[in-house]
């Protein structure tokens, strides 16, 4: 990395920065309470309140959002007429899943193999650090040139929309010049990228009944309707012959223009098995960041262990739809249920719950604050030019901020890499992304005042 000052503040600052990191991700702030108790959760905002507030913001404030959860929110006041940046991040994180597959304590921040491993570490409770290592790094050099204000979610990962409500009830909360959404990531460790589109997403419940009870599968089977056969013809017309997601009446052929996802790189970064095909049509990157793409998340049925020999009378699924830009998740959502009730087999009774949802997201790459932080890229990551690339993932709060401030830039960066792993087990955290990116983030604000005052 070039020697500058803010790079080396931002370097004397990264045993900091990992002690930090280590006390967010502690907390098992799911914010779900049927997997971790609230207090995880209140636990990491009352963190990132107190950081803030030691940090010289002003109005620190737990905002109770309309689905439960809490987002905090503070303003550093910068100099007079200077433009205005929200940082957003996000400080719940996805379940810990099957921890015999983690190699190390999910919620113990463990360095090995130069990386730091614990959930959240990347997603986002990196982007939390981030931001304030930025910031340290300002104030220790001349000060920080423009007004901030921080908001950082409580509930980005369950889909259930608290921020964006409460933005739209109070409009005037998050209004500013630029927005550096934090909880993106680049294309390859090294490779200083800005992401340019995000799917939406839809997230529902299928269930399925066909009996009064379970009936014992040699005196009832081969008549009796099986609803986790139903289930199962339902879940199999979601998808083609070459495994494409096929929805009736929504559009899943287009085509990504730009930066391309090698085939073996992907398959690397997915860790697909060796011999097991990719499933869809058109390139990788049509398929993670152009079209429709279904998955199921989770069935409930009967567990192999202790199964008896009995015909199902009940199952039910969760199905995460991602929706590309372009489209509409509101009517995705609709096509997604007609599809499910014209391909539900044998009449069997049907209920479907949505249970989460967000719209795609299209950024503007011609804005001046691409031009700063493509300057600030330059500087943190000598020798490579910024990319713009697509996240198959959503972050339905940025289609709500571009609708509610329509002249504002938005930026997206973070460090959510392929070799993070988030959402998996043995997530983790490149500390050398974290320095990089706390220098661009740095300088990106630098540049962006410079721009605002010519």
């Amino acid at each position: 990395m070039t020697s500058n000052p803010i790079a080396e503040t931002v370097r004397s600052l990264m045993p900091r920065a990992k002690a930090e990191l280590t006390e967010l991700v502690a907390f098992e702030s799911v914010a779900d309470e049927a997997v971790a108790p609230r207090s995880e959760c209140e636990g990491a905002a009352n963190w990132v309140a107190d950081a803030l507030r030691a940090e010289g913001f002003q109005d620190v404030a737990l905002l109770d959002t309309p689905d439960g959860s809490q987002s905090v929110y503070g303003v550093l006041p910068g100099p007079v007429d200077a433009p205005t940046v929200l940082l957003y991040a996000h400080y719940d994180v996805q379940p810990k899943l099957d921890e015999s597959a983690w190699l190390s304590p999910p919620f113990e921040l463990t360095e090995r193999n130069g990386r730091w491993y614990g959930r959240g570490a990347a997603d986002c409770k990196g982007g939390v650090v981030m931001h304030l290592l930025a910031l340290r790094a300002l104030k220790a050099n001349g000060g920080v040139p423009v007004t901030v204000k921080v908001i950082v979610e409580g509930s980005e990962e369950q889909g259930t929309g608290g921020l964006e409500r409460y933005a739209e009830q109070h409009p005037e909360l998050l209004t500013s010049d630029a927005i550096v959404i934090g909880d993106a990531g680049n294309f390859r460790v090294g490779l200083p990228t800005v992401t340019a589109t995000l799917r939406g997403m839809t997230m529902i419940r299928v269930g399925v009944e066909t009996l009064e009870g379970n009936l014992h599968s040699g005196q009832f089977g081969g008549a009796a309707p099986d609803a986790l056969a139903a289930l199962i013809r339902i879940l199999d017309s979601l998808r083609g012959p070459d495994g494409s997601t096929v929805i009736d009446g929504l559009p899943a052929d287009s085509v990504w223009e730009g930066l391309q996802y090698p085939e073996e790189d992907f398959r690397r970064d997915a860790k697909v098995l060796p011999g097991v095909g990719l499933p869809g049509s058109g390139t990788v990157a049509d398929r993670v960041w152009a079209r429709p793409a279904v998955t199921v998340v989770g069935v409930d049925c009967h567990p192999v262990a202790g199964a008896t020999p009995s015909i199902p009378s009940s199952a039910r699924a969760q199905i995460s739809l991602r929706v590309p830009p372009g489209q509409d998740s509101v009517e995705a959502t609709k096509l997604l249920f007609a599809h499910i009730e014209k391909h539900t087999p044998w009449g069997a009774r049907v209920t479907l719950e949505q249970v989460g949802q967000g719209q795609p997201f299209q950024a503007d790459t011609s804005s001046p604050a691409y031009a700063s932080m493509a300057e600030a890229m330059r500087i943190a990551y000598p020798g490579e030019e910024m990319q713009a690339a697509g996240m198959g993932g959503s972050i339905p709060l940025c289609n709500t901020l571009a609708t509610l401030y329509p002249d504002t830039e938005i930026l997206l960066i973070g460090l959510s890499e392929p070799e993070a792993q988030i959402h998996a087990p043995n997530e983790s955290v490149s500390p050398e992304e974290l320095e990089r990116l706390s220098v661009a983030e740095a300088h990106f604000l630098v540049n962006y005042a410079r721009s605002k005052r010519v």
